[in-house]
């Protein structure tokens, strides 16, 4: 199980969430330098450990996932830098922060328009040969791009982190030649994002319905959906309620059958298309 952890403003429901994604067996935890309320960069690395640091040798049972590639400007923007010299920085940064001896899974935030991905890879490259991370994800990238970061990458490489959920499927491509590859496709927004901005039951009826039929929420049904699709899926659910973790850990033991499997494929969300 996993969980992007984004602690943002209530600290004290942050901790709770953590810890109750612990309870629940989540071993993978998602956060990035630049996530936080602030332009401060490293504000939710930060309370993720402390966070973890509440339960004895949680840092030693779960793998902290983080990203860099990204800055943050005046009033909250997102900016991007992808040069090799702002990678090197960010995942030492990163690794101070954390506080372990290398970062477990160090991915690349966003492609830099202004920086080959070549050179990016690069650097990413010398942070696993300099022992700064023990593995590489790329993220938000096309197949063309995931041919140069395995190029350049090759067994270094072990994760893609692409937006996916029953709204949004245009990373199809992406998650096949993860299974050719042997890489992990860690699904980001899989409820749907700003799509889903009146909430996932209502911009995907389908699978409401199923969740109906089960008597589960909505949420549990993408999760179980996603997790059907490929051996190679992993689902990130953002999460910063205890109750939410809690119900999205649940959707490892939700079993859809062949028929909820059917009509949740025949839907014109799930493949991708217009209402």
């Amino acid at each position: 199980m996993t969980l992007t952890q984004t602690l943002d403003a209530d600290r004290a429901r942050g901790v709770h969430a953590v810890q109750a994604a612990l309870d629940a067996g989540v071993t993978l935890f998602d956060t990035a330098d630049s996530y936080g309320p602030t332009s401060e960069m490293g504000v939710n690395e930060q309370a993720l450990v402390a966070a973890l640091r509440t339960r004895p040798e949680a840092l030693a049972r779960v793998i902290i996932a983080t990203k860099g590639g990204h800055t943050r400007g005046p009033h909250a923007t997102w900016w991007i830098d992808g040069s090799p010299e702002h990678l090197a920085q960010a995942a030492r940064n990163s690794l101070r922060r954390i506080g372990l001896e290398a970062l477990p899974l160090y991915q690349h935030h966003r492609p830099d328009p202004r920086v080959p991905y070549a050179d990016s890879m690069g650097a990413l490259r010398q942070l696993v040969e300099e022992g700064i991370a023990l593995r590489i994800g790329v993220s938000n990238v096309d197949e063309t791009l995931l041919r140069i970061a395995i190029d350049v990458l090759g067994d270094a490489l072990v994760s893609v982190q692409n937006e996916y959920s029953p709204l949004e499927r245009s990373s199809d491509p992406v998650l096949r030649m993860c299974e050719e590859h042997g890489l992990a496709f860690l699904a980001w927004g899989p409820f749907g994002g700003m799509r889903a901005a009146k909430g996932l039951g209502e911009a995907a009826p389908v699978f409401a319905r199923v969740a109906e039929r089960h008597g589960v929420s909505v949420q549990r049904v993408a999760l179980a959906w996603l997790l059907s699709l490929s051996p190679r899926m992993i689902a990130l659910p953002g999460a910063s309620r205890p109750e939410s973790v809690r119900d999205s850990a649940q959707a490892t033991a939700l079993a859809l059958d062949e028929g909820d499997l059917v009509e949740l494929a025949e839907s014109s969300f799930a493949r991708g298309g217009d209402r």
